[in-house]
């Protein structure tokens, strides 16, 4: 039985379960260095003070001051040893003071100390508890500040790099002087199964600064981007290659963190940093492999310089604590950019990528999400050519601005589409649009604004579903709310919707917009109509009686949006009607009779001599001969022949029979079969589009060199 009066090995047995305290700990970057003895006189971290006091009958008992048996006067004060410890027996070195025994008195001294007082010992909080088991007890609460602190900070990093980097700051210079962190790549996401060689990219590395003091020992100091700078006389590879079976795979497999000096680790690092690593020895070096949720995916090497104290066994829990948090913060990244990616992806295929180019209007669109981190939502808008050189213009807005919400837009907007390419009525297609929701489901729910502009007779027709009135914005200014029957919106069922016709003079502009440009937690939506006419307005004003451009006009839509108006996302579909003079249009009925294509050719050469455009009299000829024989040759009501002459020459010939007609190749000994064929030829572009009542079979010739633009 020992002196303090405690069984023999019991101070063993609590360093040790100090030991164990440190190893599942979580601490503060701010505390002191793994492995650094507290100093002397110094408070601890964890615990409060206590004083040891001599047993009766028995020796003291832990760090503190020794008080005399009984009452009796005086008493010494025993110095405390920079381990916590008391000083030798009698016998001690210069500057000590023997240890009392069990039972000995102690004299008091002869008069006051003529020195200074020897500082205050460290005091445990748990009384009987040796000077070396305080020490691996605090060296413990330091590590588990240390870990809880970087963990925190590696955890705080949304994407890659911010996750690297908090590893690399939190631990430089507290528990490494460099750091280098090598990742797979490519990356491995989710449940996806890499194939070919695993390859390791250095992704990162931090260190503190060079000092001339080190005794030449160098680490890899590279700078804080993989710029790959001298490191150890050499260069650390950028890229390392995996082999099967190698040592630096048998490591990774491992996943367990592993000193530079095991012979595992000894054959793995060069493979991993170059042949000819000048690493520091001792224990100074710790490969630590990164596995996340499924694999590993990478490896961190920690290095301290040969002047500072080597690394402990217990700090190769610290450095797979942080090796773990960091696989999976990179999981988590990788896996949220993956998910990012996707809803750029399906947000750009419910969207359309350019707006057509019709005749007679000129468009600009915007789109904004509700959040960056929330690229998706419910809006949308299109703009669709019809037959006649018309254009239909939609907007809608599915409830929320979610990836739900954007794929129910997304079938919304296909249903629209292949509604308008029957060139139904607005009306109709909002019907039918409606019927679509309801399938979809009971609470496919969606607002929508469907309008037709006819550049030939400067008309617009408009049908609304619940959605907020567009906004035409005339040539001299005047910017007004349109009167449109608001509606049911879409998904509701049983609920018919009205259209009504307006004028659309050239030189006016139509706004359609979703309610998030308008509508948000601080104004209500009529208050935001009204002050979008009153910017609007305010634009037009800017540029005098001329119109203002289109893509400026929508920047200053959106520079209306204050800091708390992005409740959701905005939608915006901006149209500049140009119109189609009637002296740019010919217009003729033809009955369906043998004689027909004749007198098509004759109309149509007049109309080129008309507009000045003789050079293109052949081809027109040609190909309204062989448009206008198929239509008679089916036909049983008049058809129509229409020359449009804008920046290129179209043609339109309309029948009632609702076939397409379809291009073949016919075989050497067929009569017929071959006008389709010569129209694909020489014209600029054709098509055929089907109508309620029949069909319109159109095509475009280029204009002659040197005619001037429309």
């Amino acid at each position: 039985m020992p002196a303090s009066g405690r069984p023999e090995g019991a101070d063993r047995e609590t360093a040790r379960a100090g030991r164990r305290v440190a190893q599942g700990a979580v601490g503060r970057a701010e505390a002191p260095e793994p492995g650094e003895e507290p100093r002397h006189g110094q408070r601890p971290h964890h615990g409060g003070e206590g004083v040891g006091r001599p047993r009766e009958g028995g020796g003291p008992s832990g760090a503190g001051r020794s008080r005399p048996r009984g009452g009796e006067p005086g008493g010494s004060v025993p110095e405390q040893t920079p381990h916590g410890g008391r000083a030798a027996d009698s016998g001690a070195p210069h500057g000590e003071v023997s240890r009392p025994v069990a039972g000995e008195q102690v004299p008091a001294p002869a008069g006051p100390p003529t020195g200074p007082l020897p500082a205050p010992p460290a005091r445990s909080a748990h009384p009987g508890e040796s000077g070396e088991v305080a020490a691996a007890r605090q060296a413990g609460g330091d590590r588990l500040r240390f870990i809880g602190a970087a963990t925190r900070r590696i955890a705080r990093g949304i994407d890659l790099d911010e996750i690297v980097l908090g590893l690399c700051r939190a631990t430089v210079p507290t528990f490494a002087d460099a750091i280098l962190v090598y990742l797979r790549d490519p990356l491995p996401v989710g449940d996806e199964r890499p194939t070919g060689p695993v390859v390791l990219r250095l992704r990162r590395t931090d260190r503190i600064p060079e000092e001339p003091d080190t005794n030449g020992g160098r680490l890899p100091m590279l700078p804080a981007q993989p710029d790959l700078g001298p490191a150890m006389g050499g260069s650390a590879a950028e890229l390392a290659e995996v082999e099967p079976g190698g040592p630096l795979a048998e490591v990774l497999r491992g996943v367990r963190p592993l000193f530079g000096e095991a012979q595992a680790a000894r054959t793995a690092l060069p493979e991993l940093l170059g042949p000819d690593p000048r690493l520091p020895s001792g224990h100074r070096v710790i490969l630590a492999p990164l596995r996340g949720r499924r694999r590993v995916i990478g490896a961190a090497v920690f290095l301290r310089r040969p002047d500072r104290p080597a690394f402990e066994p217990d700090d190769l829990l610290v450095a797979a604590q942080l090796a773990t948090h960091t696989a999976l913060g990179v999981d988590k990244a990788v896996l949220y950019g993956r998910e990012a990616y996707i809803a750029d992806a399906l947000q750009r295929t419910m969207l359309p990528d350019s707006l057509p180019q019709p005749t007679g209007v000129r468009l600009a669109s915007r789109y904004l999400p509700a959040a960056e981190t929330a690229r998706v939502g419910g809006d949308w808008y299109d703009a669709i050519p019809l037959p006649g050189s018309r254009v239909a213009l939609v907007v809608g807005d599915v409830m929320g601005h979610s990836m739900t919400s954007a794929a129910i837009m997304g079938q919304l907007r296909t249903t629209a589409q292949t509604l308008a390419g029957l060139d139904l009525p607005p009306q109709e297609v909002l019907h039918h649009l409606d019927e679509q929701a309801q399938r979809l489901g009971t609470d496919r729910m969606a607002t929508c604004m469907y309008a037709v502009y006819d550049p030939v007779a400067h008309r617009i027709t408009i049908a609304n579903a619940g959605h907020p009135p567009p906004v035409m914005l005339h040539r001299g200014g005047r910017a007004e709310v349109l009167r449109v029957p608001s509606g049911a919106p879409i998904g509701v069922g049983g609920v018919d919707f009205e259209a009504v016709e307006l004028d659309a003079p050239a030189g006016a502009t139509l706004v359609l917009y979703t309610d998030g440009l308008v509508e948000s937690r601080i104004r209500d939506v009529w208050t935001g109509i009204e002050q979008l006419r009153e910017r609007l307005a305010e634009t037009a004003r800017l540029t005098g009686p001329n119109p203002p451009p289109l893509e400026p006009m929508c920047d200053e839509v959106l520079d209306m949006l204050g800091p708390g108006d992005r409740d959701d996302d905005i939608a915006l579909l901006a149209a500049r009607f140009d119109g189609i003079a009637p002296s740019d249009v010919a217009y003729w009925y033809l009955d369906p009779k043998a004689q027909t294509a004749g007198q098509a050719r004759r109309l149509a050469r007049r109309a080129l001599a008309r507009w000045g455009l003789e050079e293109l009299t052949d081809q027109l000829e040609l190909l309204v001969s062989e448009v206008v024989t198929n239509a008679v040759r089916y036909a049983e009501r008049p058809i129509t022949l229409r020359l449009l002459r804008t920046d290129v020459l179209r043609c339109e010939v309309g029948d009632d029979v609702p076939q397409l007609p379809r291009l073949r190749q016919a075989r050497p000994s067929d009569e017929g079969g071959r006008g389709l064929y010569l129209v694909n030829r020489m014209a600029r572009r054709w098509g055929a589009t089907r109508l309620s009542m029949g069909k319109v079979v159109w095509f475009e010739l280029s204009m002659p060199p040197g005619t001037p633009r429309r």
